[in-house]
């Protein structure tokens, strides 16, 4: 198998360009391409997907332990030829300035991939080889694949970039691109717009496959990224062996934020996954036995969900009944009583929690966040702990003091620990996301809740498979 992490220079680069282009590239070739992202972020692997029709799976050494890491890259790769790792940020920013813990660079070193450094030429030519030759000796056991500068002004400008680098510097240049507007990818309040707005369509990523094609020498990146050893795969932890269950799982252009890993894990936990979308469908799958509602971009999609009247009774009815709901960001703000969304609009919700998400002129919050089950949930027992991070530009206001508060979560080891989490009957709402990798007993507890709900209000259904 092959494999490569695309690093940069810095964040704004275009690493992301270049990551789509690549894969877009290698399934031209008939290639079957895992993507990866490091990093707690959805947006990137969701355009990953849209190319590759794979899952892509984030690898982060603050939110997984190493042995986590190499086991999703393992299971994910079984059946690939190329691993497409897209880093986040520069290649050695992560949490400190003293370490590289939680970088792309860690993510690297980890998994022993070859590094693909992407560098936004726009501006320099000399300076851009000096940059290459300070990745290059920064850490030695880094290895270098190759250089790929981006946004280069045309072939005067690439041959000097050439030049300048075969002078001072031992990393092959595989590729310089031109600035192209055609592929670029258009940002709104959360970064980059996701992939269910359609934007990847079959013509973009056709001519980001030509863009790669044409700029970067892809028979000499493949024989620079061939993996010595690709560990074996191991099983995923399964839940118990009872009748499966239907989870219902949110899906559409307002609710698109999920980590790959944690649907793979509620299946292998016995769940049957039962997409639908709030913004279309009237009402909820039949025979739900509980909910997972993600994050995503409710307040862009307010004014159509609010008009969804039918499916915003169903879920109310579904959790009256007393089902399990799991709700994280996005999903929590649908569960209030209204959105504002970022024109100062206000829309109806599902009206669950009697609190409204408002959005403010300006603000965001970006942490990783611990997690610890302070009462007994539909995710846990009491003490249980996890890792997670916020990223949204919402708040919520003061939520009712009779409202329990079942989590708790702090920024950093030794930060006090706050209140989050808040349940109401049987549901579950906060703005963190979770990654059940942090904590592999998560999925068992959620699906366990799920089957018991099931059966409680009939039993006859205890025994579907």
């Amino acid at each position: 198998m092959h494999g490569l992490l695309i690093g940069g220079v810095a964040s704004g680069v275009g690493k992301t360009t270049v990551t789509l282009g690549l894969m877009a590239a290698l399934r031209r070739r008939g290639l079957r391409v895992q993507g990866f992202k490091v990093g707690p972020d959805f947006i990137d692997a969701g355009l990953h997907a849209a190319v590759t029709d794979r899952p892509s799976h984030n690898l982060d050494g603050w939110l997984l332990p190493r042995e986590e890491i190499e086991a999703i890259f393992a299971r994910h790769t079984a059946d690939a030829d190329v691993a497409v790792v897209e880093g986040v940020m520069g290649l050695f920013d992560g949490l400190e300035g003293g370490s590289d813990r939680g970088s792309s660079a860690e993510i690297a070193r980890w998994l022993h991939l070859p590094v693909l450094l992407v560098v936004d030429a726009s501006a320099a030519v000399r300076s851009a080889a000096a940059t290459v030759l300070g990745f290059e000796t920064f850490d030695s056991s880094l290895r270098m694949a190759g250089v790929v500068f981006n946004r280069v002004g045309g072939p005067r400008h690439a041959g000097w970039l050439r030049e300048a680098s075969a002078l001072t510097c031992r990393t092959p240049i595989l590729g310089a691109i031109p600035w192209e507007t055609d592929v670029r990818i258009p940002e709104r309040h959360l970064g980059l717009v996701t992939a269910e707005t359609g934007l990847l369509n079959p013509e973009r990523i056709g001519k980001l496959a030509d863009l790669v094609e044409a700029q970067v020498d892809l028979d000499r990146l493949l024989e620079s990224t061939r993996l010595v050893t690709v560990p074996a795969p191991p099983p995923v932890r399964s839940g118990s062996q009872g009748a499966r269950c239907r989870i219902g799982v949110a899906r559409d252009a307002a609710f698109c934020f999920y980590y790959a890993e944690n649907l793979a894990r509620l299946e292998a936990a016995g769940a049957s996954l039962m997409p639908f979308s709030p913004l279309r469908d009237p009402k909820l799958p039949e025979g739900l036995d509980g909910l997972y509602l993600g994050g995503g971009y409710p307040e862009v999609h307010a004014a159509e969900l609010a008009a969804n009247v039918s499916m915003r009774d169903d879920i109310r009815a579904h959790a009256a009944a007393g089902s399990p709901v799991y709700a994280e960001c996005g999903g929590f703000m649908y569960l209030a009583e209204a959105i504002q969304d970022p024109e100062g609009g206000w829309h109806s919700m599902v009206g669950w929690f009697p609190v409204q998400a408002i959005f403010p002129a300006a603000g965001l919050t970006l942490h990783y966040v611990r997690v610890r089950i302070e009462e007994g949930c539909c995710l846990g027992p009491p003490g249980m702990e996890a890792r997670g991070h916020e990223f949204h530009r919402s708040r919520m206001t003061a939520m009712p003091t009779d409202i329990a508060r079942v989590l708790a979560i702090a920024e950093a080891p030794g930060d006090t620990w706050r209140p989050e989490g808040y349940r109401r009957g049987s549901v579950l709402a906060t703005y963190v996301h979770q990654h059940f990798g942090s904590q592999p007993c998560i999925p068992s507890h959620f699906v366990e809740a799920c089957r018991r709900w099931r059966v409680a209000t009939d039993p006859t259904r205890g025994i579907r498979k």
